[in-house]
């Protein structure tokens, strides 16, 4: 906030917002000249002059590590601190604890093998893995049923004769079992609609006495789940699936560089069961991958930051197998899910769900994650991008053909153009949202797809939890028509504040990226172009990734003119050419904090 003459006014930080905005005195709310605030525009009647604005909060000082994120955060929606009634209803909850009859109707894994695999500083734990060798293949399924909330054994291939079968549960927080329709918890956790993962801190949809207390899935603590239970082969088939309600104990707690080494370790702990199940994760992939899925994960980074928040390292954050390994059983349990509350499959009396048929009013209803095709236009963008480059790929009815793509992108493998291919192919693609109308999932080349495994942290889950449990118990309240149309006003509510999350999550990273950078103004290093356009040249640092921009007027070396057609800059006496994925040497020119951006010059 600024003070000129008396009068009080704000210089917005989105840059959209074109005008400053007047802060009568009566609206300042104690913010004081120079403080870093949110406000909200309360008049605005005439668009030829300033409108005006009341303070809402006083978020500190510029440049401070806890503004900046808070700034953040808000301009995207999300406020760190959760109202008083949500977190009194919370740890009302967690004071009463799991309670006898909470156990009533559930399975019991507690004496199974279960562990979790998480990153170091994780808190929340939605997921849980159970493993057990089978002796043989149990004529009722997995271990039968003894809960009215589950659905009976699915018969599928049977076993490779004379090979291993294995009984593996994805056990999920049962968040829904305490998050209750219509409770302040539920409401808050709707207008959320999800957790918010910034560069130093996290933002929960639900207050910590749930999420990093009673939901979470910690170590030496019964915990309630909702289980997707399967029993598979050593040929990774899916011979039979069980879903409901369960309680589960979780014996250990992994990290995935701990995980990494019990993988590879013969004499680490419980190396024999994640060998196998790692094993049976890569088969998944494989058969992924053949049906079409396109490897779309970005090379990542992380920051060490001091006790000020300041970025005193960045780090490429490592994938190993581990982390492969829970993913491929988390899509599993995704899949499964969505399959079997899409069939139109006749269900036993024992599991008391009714005949699904095809009709809008009998269908039963489910919030999937869909992922559209890519539209014609931008695979044939693509396709000239990737030819320009060299690449030879091909369009099948308008589309380059996933085998295609992802062959490109494990030839680049190492390479400094990977990135900007990887990018180029994220940006052909449609946005992956929620729907109650099923379009599949193309990235992962799976038909029916919805999110189930991490209720903690997404709304959504929470939505298809209920859902479940209303499937398996044959539950359906009210008009299907009206349920259909409210869910897919959630959706697409749900969808946006993903987005917004996903924004935020970027700024943070953005901001942190730029004051890194502001302490080696001058510093020479590697960079591959990232972008571009008739101003200049995009350059993406190599270690940090730290993006900015090479502009032509900083080109004093010959006269660049853009070609548009294959994306370069071509000097017109030299003839030399700056393109999309050149490796080049560059020195930090400045940094502007308030405006996220850095300046290189080429070397």
């Amino acid at each position: 906030m600024e003070e000129e003459n008396g009068i009080f006014f704000l210089n917005p930080d989105d840059t959209k917002i074109y005008t400053d905005i007047l802060i009568p005195e009566k609206m300042l709310g104690g913010a004081k000249n120079g403080e870093k605030v949110f406000a909200e525009i309360v008049s605005w009647s005439d668009p030829r002059k300033a409108p005006e604005g009341k303070i809402i909060k006083i978020l500190g000082k510029p440049g401070e590590n806890n503004t900046e994120m808070l700034a953040i955060a808000l301009e995207k929606g999300f406020a760190e601190k959760l109202p008083d009634e949500v977190e009194r209803e919370a740890e009302k909850i967690k004071q009463a604890g799991i309670k006898k009859e909470d156990l009533a109707g559930r399975r019991d894994f507690r004496n199974t093998l279960t562990f979790t695999i998480d990153p170091s500083d994780a808190k929340d734990f939605d997921d849980a893995i159970s493993f057990r060798i089978l002796p043989s293949l149990d004529k009722e399924g997995v271990g039968g049923g003894n809960s009215k909330n589950h659905h009976p054994a699915q018969k599928g291939t049977p076993p490779t004769l004379g090979g291993e079968l294995y009984e593996i549960g994805i056990h999920i927080a049962d968040v829904s079992h305490y998050v209750k329709i219509g409770s302040e918890l539920d409401k808050e956790a709707e207008k959320r609609g999800t957790s918010v993962y910034l560069v130093d801190r996290t933002i929960p949809m639900l207050p910590e006495a749930l999420s990093n207390n009673l939901c979470s899935l910690v170590p030496n603590e019964d915990r309630l789940t909702m289980s997707a239970v399967f029993t598979i082969d050593q040929n990774a088939k899916v011979n039979s699936a069980w879903f409901g309600c369960t309680v589960i104990h979780s014996q250990k707690r992994f990290t995935y560089e701990e995980a990494e080494v019990s993988i590879k370790n013969t004499s680490a702990p419980l190396h024999r069961e994640l060998d196998i199940l790692n094993k049976l994760a890569k088969q998944f992939t494989k058969e992924r991958f053949a049906n079409g899925a396109i490897s779309l994960d970005q090379e990542e980074v992380k920051f060490v930051l001091d006790e000020n928040g300041v970025p005193t390292k960045v780090i490429k954050k490592e994938r190993g197998d581990s982390n492969r390994l829970i993913e491929e059983f988390m899509l599993l349990a995704n899949k499964k899910v969505a399959e079997l509350m899409s069939a139109p499959t006749p269900q036993s009396k024992e599991s008391g769900v009714g005949v699904l048929t095809k009709s809008v009013g009998n269908k039963n209803i489910l919030v999937y994650r869909i992922h559209d095709i890519p539209s014609k236009e931008k695979m044939s963008d693509l396709a000239l991008f990737l030819r320009s480059l060299g690449h030879k790929v091909t369009l099948k009815n308008g589309i380059i053909p996933s085998y295609e793509i992802n062959k490109i992108l494990k030839d680049l493998e190492g390479k400094p153009g990977k990135d900007t291919v990887h990018r180029a192919v994220i940006r052909s693609m449609q946005k992956a949202i929620y729907s109650t109308k099923n379009l599949g999932h193309y990235g992962l080349a799976f038909e029916y797809y919805t999110h189930f495994t991490s209720p903690i942290r997404r709304y959504p889950d929470i939505i298809v939890h209920r859902m479940l449990m209303d499937f398996l118990g044959g539950k359906k309240s009210g008009n299907a028509k009206e349920r259909y149309e409210t869910y897919e006003r959630l959706s697409m509510k749900l969808s946006d504040r993903e987005k917004k999350a996903t924004e935020a999550e970027r700024a943070s990273i953005k901001y942190k990226q730029v004051e890194y950078m502001s302490s080696r103004v001058g510093s020479e290093f590697e960079g591959v172009i990232s972008g571009v356009s008739e101003w200049g040249i995009f350059v993406e640092e190599i270690d940090t990734k730290s993006e900015g921009m090479v502009r032509v007027r900083d080109m004093s070396d010959d006269f660049y003119i853009f070609n548009e057609k294959h994306l370069e800059l071509v000097g017109q006496k030299k003839k030399k050419i700056y393109k999309l994925g050149d490796k080049v040497k560059i020195k930090l020119k400045g940094v502007d904090l308030e405006k996220k951006t850095i300046d290189y010059v080429l070397r």
